[in-house]
């Protein structure tokens, strides 16, 4: 019978700063676990070190780089006759590790972790270092959720985006092998391996750039055929609820995994018991502190659901003691793409686990907001009667003359608006209708043009 691989084991790293409290620092590197996991390793210590910053050469002092490489087998000591990794930073991403069942205690007593897991962003001499003093793989906060987009894309857009962001990452970190990497004979002399590799990443990236933005042309196309339709999108930080409340409004099996980015590629999905005219949910990719700018612009086409939507529904986990500043990040990246300023409602999510008291608290502080459970039919059904309310503020009856010649386009019509009232003439059908000013006039429109 085939042995499975051992569970990778890693050593969490965080710096408390002094604008830092204990609360959000301790939030921070459980949040940073909760990523390892999702990777798919084991977290079997942590280091924490208050600092005044983050810019140290080997970012921990003298005592606590010791004590980090105490657990790694490391030296502790930052110097050339240290052994370096084997791998390159290219290199920790060659080949996605399974998440497979956690060892026993015993057995994974007898090993140290491979792995260092900073909750900052790393230069590459940071990470350098760390891998000298340790002897271990050091991966920072961005790498991790690069790696971890990279495993969840699904679909081709979502994968070309992740390796564009993936191979901007890890392009500054290339670094020569031990071996020397000395210049090229033939086609590209003068090169060194170094240069030739992060040439190679640039051609790629040139490559992925040119078919992102055919892929993309085709999804804002497929969203302009959609532009006139009342469209919401959920949004908010990653494992706040998005795909348990999509489902519960729209009946379809998107996936619900209690992980971190569990979804990254958008979902639209009709609300249900369906509505004239219909209402479009869509599911987007989650938000996370610190999320890496290269991930926002490559996911231009994905977020642009939330620009482009009609209404946004902001879904928080009010269960997590750090939800405000989840919430001040899913509007700090809404702002980035100009989403801050589309119509919106507060969703607080998860009361099910949320005790009285606190659930009092939470309603003198956000009066305004909705509160429920997406896994309970009541609050389901109260959220699509306030979405179908913000919609029927905005609507407007109107009537429309149909003339015979025009008889094809009563079927959109009928999927645009909601025909209140319908008879007929010599001239054609009269129809009085309900919907949004815009809409009726791209139908005047349609039924006017020869």
């Amino acid at each position: 019978m085939e042995t499975m691989p051992p569970v990778p084991l890693a050593v969490l790293v965080g710096i408390q700063t002094p604008e830092v409290d204990d609360v959000t620092h301790a939030a921070s590197l459980e949040e940073l676990g909760r990523l390892v996991k999702t990777l798919g390793y084991q977290v079997v210590g942590a280091v924490s070190q208050r600092r005044e910053g983050t810019g140290a050469g080997s970012l921990l002092g003298t005592g606590k780089l010791a004590e980090l490489a105490a657990l790694t087998g490391g030296t502790g000591v930052v110097g050339s006759m240290a052994a370096p990794p084997t791998a390159k930073a290219r290199g920790r991403f060659g080949g996605a590790v399974e998440a497979v069942p956690v060892l026993g205690s015993e057995e994974n007593a007898a090993r140290k972790p491979e792995f260092v897991i900073v909750d900052h962003d790393l230069s590459p001499s940071q990470i350098r270092n760390l891998e000298r003093a340790t002897g271990a793989q050091v991966l920072d906060r961005t790498g991790v959720i690069v790696e971890i987009f990279h495993r969840h894309a699904n679909t081709r857009e979502a994968k070309l985006q992740v390796e564009m962001a993936r191979l901007k990452y890890v392009a500054p970190r290339l670094r020569e092998s031990s071996g020397g990497g000395g210049r090229q004979q033939g086609p590209g002399a003068g090169e060194t391996t170094l240069d030739l590799d992060r040439r190679k990443i640039r051609d790629r990236i040139s490559e992925l750039r040119e078919q992102l933005e055919a892929v993309q042309r085709d999804s804002d196309n497929r969203r302009t055929g959609r532009q006139d339709q009342l469209r919401v999108a959920l949004v908010g930080y990653t494992n706040a609820g998005k795909s348990s409340l999509m489902r519960a409004l729209t009946g379809s099996q998107v996936l619900v995994e209690d992980k971190l980015f569990a979804t990254l590629d958008t979902t639209v999905r009709v609300l249900q018991p369906e509505t004239r005219p219909r209402v479009l949910i869509s599911d987007t990719v989650g938000f996370i502190k610190q999320l890496p700018h290269d991930l926002v612009a490559s996911f231009r086409s994905t977020l642009a659901e939330a620009l482009e939507a009609s209404l946004l529904l902001f879904v928080v986990d009010a269960s997590d003691p750090t939800y405000e500043a989840q919430l001040e990040v899913s509007r700090s990246v809404l702002r980035e793409i100009g989403a801050d300023a589309v119509p919106y409602h507060l969703v607080l999510n998860k009361m099910d686990r949320v005790a009285p008291a606190r659930r009092a608290a939470l309603v003198e502080r956000h009066p305004d907001a909705i509160l429920l459970s997406a896994h309970s039919p009541e609050d389901v059904r109260a959220l699509r009667d306030t979405i179908i309310g913000f919609f029927e503020a905005a609507m407007v009856e109107d009537v429309l003359v149909m003339p015979h010649a025009k008889q094809a386009l009563i079927g959109e019509i009928y999927e645009s608006a909601h025909v209140l009232s319908e008879t007929y003439d010599e001239i054609g059908g009269v129809l009085r209708v309900r919907g949004l000013p815009g809409t009726i006039m791209r139908l005047r429109r349609s039924l006017a043009a020869p």
